[in-house]
Order: C-alpha cells, then sequence, then structure tokens
C-alpha cells in the first residue's frame, strides 16, 4: 500500500531543483576556467599544441630536405677534388 506524503513529495523536489542547480553551476565554472585559461594563453602568448605539433612537423620535413641537399653538396664536391687531385 502506498500513501502520499507531501513533506517527503516536496523535499523530493526540492532535492530535485538543488541537483540541477548544482550541475549547472558546475557547468558554469567549468567554461568561466576554460575562458580563464584561454585569456591566459592568450596573455602570456601560449601556443596550442596542435600548432605546435604541425610547426614542429613542417621543421622536420625542411631539416630532412637540408640535410639531404647538404649530403649532394657534400659528394658533389668530393667527386670534384677528386677530379681535380687526380688530373
Amino acid at each position: 500500500m502506498q500513501t502520499k506524503n507531501p513533506f517527503l513529495d516536496e523535499f523530493a523536489k526540492a532535492m530535485e531543483t538543488a541537483m540541477s542547480l548544482a550541475q549547472t553551476a558546475g557547468e558554469e565554472a567549468k567554461s568561466a576556467l576554460r575562458a580563464q585559461g584561454d585569456r591566459l594563453a592568450a596573455e602570456f602568448d601560449l601556443v596550442r599544441r596542435d600548432e605546435l605539433d604541425a610547426v614542429r612537423d613542417a621543421l622536420s620535413a625542411e631539416i630532412a630536405s637540408l640535410k639531404a641537399e647538404i649530403a649532394r653538396l657534400t659528394t658533389s664536391t668530393a667527386s670534384v677534388r677528386a677530379t681535380d687531385d687526380a688530373g
């Protein structure tokens, strides 16, 4: 047998409202902290991880290209010296 207790019904509604408010406050706090972090990152002139990775990849490719160019020039210089020494 179920009976309706108005006190318990009101208490349950109040708790539901309180939980909803707590969840909303948590989301607001999270977004405020995220905005604060973004502002600090902009103020300190920091870069995001994805931007850093993109620059690192581009520089790695350029370094590899320059190493290949140095190797090519070293090889061609060595062959010119060998030709000069032989002649």
